[in-house]
């Protein structure tokens, strides 16, 4: 036994005290074996002497160790593991000897990962980019931001201001929310009419698992957002795929399906498809809606990135000639401020909205109350909507110096139409090249682009990608083709 203790390591130097460090040992001794029920332990003295710490460290560890029921003391007779504790042996169910476990990296229980959510997580990690279409952070206006952000945090009734909130969102964000949506959307919206989330995700998880049940159809276009067939698949549900074309999506082919199965659910990007960044034509837009209509099917309509059209004022979304209400609409300041700040809205009938805002409660008992009223605020103000004027500006500009780089320096390897609105440019690349091994040998030159494997499932006689300009500079756009141009030509 005592070879046992001297396995016991006290590190003097660490952070977590010494007496702790003792009393996670002892109890890690006892959880996993060698130390048993009822099984007397050294005194505080000699534990002490063996350690080469205070005798006053070691009863701080005992007198832990019994706090929490795993000793026990006997006045007179000494310190016992607490004889109700079971006795502990590695084993399986089975009775056979289980491998060494490794709990911080391996769960002792079974389990499955659904293939639907196994998709890669994109981050920046690369100081140039041509990215899937994210906004330009450095544009966000985040003194402001921050001027707000501190006034919520100093200012009012602290019981009120940092208390729980309504699962809805504050009341002070929906109501600038409405008037900002209905001013620059068309909406007929009231505060009742919104619930804000953490973005459109978010809001789609919500309609998901609130409106689907296994076995319902859903239908997106056969190149899609894959966050949609994701919630889909994670409720069950069946997805099914329609074209989508130079006019959007196929509303035709919709209606033929309609003839044929029960659908449930419609996601459509109608003001700028992703990923191909085209516009759903003004006849498509109104079939989509009588079709919803007639068979009774829910219109998701995702619209990430309305403020950034640049042809001509942006069209109204299919939310606003809903007059039976079957679009829910969603949004977020993803684009507008920045990816970090997880800021969006879900719109549609009150009634529906109640019913999804109690399901929030159980995921998400509420969102971040400073950072709602600090957009209300910055909404209120007009600084957002400077904001989104100035961005559309400098992003209609980026388009123009990407565009004509691509056509000047990369016209011979790749084939594209400028979008008339949105972040990126869907741009098909000569079936010849190699896109993984480009994504690749274009990292290492500290250039980050995608690869458009996903995109290759559903057309596969091309090799699409997306290419995003809004999140760099001019000159910094010049480099990124200048190291493509370089890869290209070797």
């Amino acid at each position: 036994m005592q070879h046992l203790y001297s396995q016991l390591r006290i590190e003097k130097e660490e952070r977590q005290p010494v007496y702790l460090q003792l009393a996670d040992q002892l109890m890690s001794l006892i959880r996993n074996g060698p130390l048993h029920a009822g099984q007397r332990l050294p005194s505080s003295r000699d534990m002490a002497e063996q350690l080469q710490v205070h005798r006053k460290t070691v009863v701080r560890a005992y007198d832990e160790l019994l706090a929490q029921g795993w000793l026990e003391s006997h006045t007179g007779s000494g310190t016992f593991v607490a004889r109700h504790l079971p006795k502990t042996q590695l084993q399986t169910l089975n009775g056979k000897k289980s491998d060494a476990p490794d709990p911080p990296t391996k769960a002792g229980f079974s389990f499955e990962v659904p293939v639907h959510l196994e998709r890669p997580i994109v981050k920046s990690v690369a100081p140039l980019h041509l990215d899937d279409g994210f906004p330009d952070s450095r544009l966000a206006p985040l003194e402001e931001l921050s001027r707000c952000y501190r006034s919520q945090l100093l200012l009012g009734n602290p019981y009120m201001r940092l208390g729980y909130s309504d699962t809805n969102g504050t009341l002070w964000l929906r109501q600038e929310l409405s008037a900002y949506l209905n001013e620059t959307r068309g909406l007929h919206t009231t505060p009742d009419n919104i619930l804000v989330v953490r973005g459109t995700i978010m809001g789609m998880y919500l309609v998901a698992t609130g409106l689907l049940q296994p076995g319902d159809n859903v239908v997106t276009g056969d190149l899609s957002w894959a966050g949609a067939g994701a919630n889909a698949a994670q409720v069950g549900a069946h997805l099914l795929k329609i074209p989508v074309d130079e006019y959007g999506l196929d509303t035709t082919a919709l209606e033929q399906l309609c003839k044929k199965k029960k659908i449930r659910l419609v996601y459509v990007t109608p003001h700028h498809h992703y990923p191909t960044t085209v516009i759903m034509r003004a006849d498509r837009r109104l079939h989509l809606l009588q079709l919803a209509e007639k068979y009774g099917f829910i219109i998701f309509e995702d619209d990430y990135d309305y403020d950034f059209h640049y042809l001509s004022k942006p069209l109204t979304p299919l939310a606003s000639a809903d007059k039976a209400g079957m679009v829910m609409y969603g949004g977020s300041f993803t684009k507008a401020v920045s990816p970090a700040f997880r800021i969006g809205y879900l719109v549609g009938p009150a009634d529906v909205l109640n019913y999804l805002s109690k399901l929030r409660r159980i995921i998400d008992r509420q969102g971040d109350n400073m950072l709602e009223n600090a957009i209300a605020a910055l909404l209120q103000s007009g600084v957002i909507q400077r904001c989104l004027r100035k961005s559309l500006r400098i992003y209609r500009e980026r388009r123009d110096v990407f565009c004509d780089l691509l056509q000047t320096e990369l016209g011979k390897y790749v084939q594209f139409q400028p979008p008339v609105g949105g972040l990126a440019v869907w741009a098909d690349f000569d079936k010849r090249i190699n896109m993984a091994a480009l994504s690749q040998q274009a990292l290492r030159q500290d250039l980050y682009i995608y690869d458009g494997s996903a995109y290759r499932q559903s057309l596969p006689a091309h090799n699409f990608t997306r290419l995003g300009f809004a999140s760099s500079t001019p000159e910094e756009l010049e480099e990124c083709v200048g190291i493509l141009k370089v890869l290209l030509g070797k």
